[in-house]
């Protein structure tokens, strides 16, 4: 099987331009939809290309580009908003029905979001992180902080601080990684993309908006994620600290929470194959 970066990619056209995404795996196999977190650099080649092979051989995965990140085309609106769109055009696009899902960060809460108001079209979830408010730990993170100071004034220092808050394992912040994140993350589409999301200004409109909203946040919907769901966690965790599971394990009615150690905010990278075994148990259910 071909799971390079050059034999998976494809585009589609949509009324709001062209998402673009890696795909592998047999037709007749379950549909698996791969979605990717935020961050400098961030991608969804770089955050599952290393799982692409593993997952397509029970499955035939899709890795879908978010608008906005440098690879599909950008559109207007909010960043996780625009995705959860996005991945609706695509499963329409190509006759999806429901699918399973993977969503890594900011990808599992767009999952959450998806499976609390499209409910059929979701089979199975599972999320890397980022699902749920602080509980214990301070708001915003320390690798929030890093990712803040980063978007207000990009260079690569900064980039390196943030990278290394990402893991556990610090000799996962390589040379060529950085060069990588550095080179994408000085985009324009990408910049414009994490100012929305990340910048000083962005924080204080967000604190503002909450105080002033009588919107539920998401997480307090979390009660109508009707799928079986699969929360997993690095317990080293600096970007989204463990505590933040606490509140979706208790209030989506079939949650489990599998906590991987020594292990950063990247559980699909830094424990990748407990990782891999644990969610093929999981969609395999």
């Amino acid at each position: 099987m071909d799971v390079s970066y050059e034999g998976t990619k494809r585009e589609l056209q949509t009324d709001e331009g062209v998402i673009r995404y890696h795909e592998a795996g047999a037709e007749h196999q379950k549909v698996l939809l791969l979605l990717h977190g935020s961050g400098p650099g961030v991608n969804g080649w770089r955050n599952f290309r290393g799982n692409l092979g593993f997952f397509a051989q029970t499955h035939h995965v899709y890795i879908i580009e978010f608008p906005g990140f440098g690879v599909s085309d950008p559109v207007q609106g909010h960043p996780v908003l625009t995705a959860g769109a996005a991945v609706l055009r695509f499963m329409d696009a190509l006759g999806i029905e429901s699918a399973a899902v993977i969503g890594n960060s900011m990808g599992g809460v767009v999952g959450v979001n998806l499976a609390i108001k499209h409910p059929e079209r979701i089979t199975r979830l599972v999320t890397i992180g980022g699902v749920g408010p602080n509980v214990l730990s301070p708001s915003p993170s320390e690798g929030l902080r890093l990712l803040q100071e980063f978007t207000d004034a990009p260079d690569r220092d900064k980039l390196v601080r943030w990278l290394g808050s990402m893991v556990y394992d610090r000799s996962l912040v390589t040379d060529e990684l950085i060069e990588e994140r550095w080179v994408a993350a000085t985009d324009p589409a990408a910049r414009k993309t994490a100012a929305m999301m990340y910048s000083s200004a962005a924080f204080e409109m967000q604190q503002k908006f909450l105080a002033s909203s009588d919107a539920p946040p998401y997480w307090s919907m979390l009660h109508k994620v009707q799928c079986p769901t699969l929360l997993t966690w690095g317990l080293d965790d600096r970007v989204s600290p463990p505590d933040m599971a606490l509140l979706p394990a208790r209030l989506i009615p079939d949650a489990q929470l599998h906590v991987f150690p020594r292990c950063g905010h990247w559980v699909m990278i830094e424990a990748k194959a407990a990782f891999e075994a644990t969610v093929a148990a999981f969609l395999a259910g």
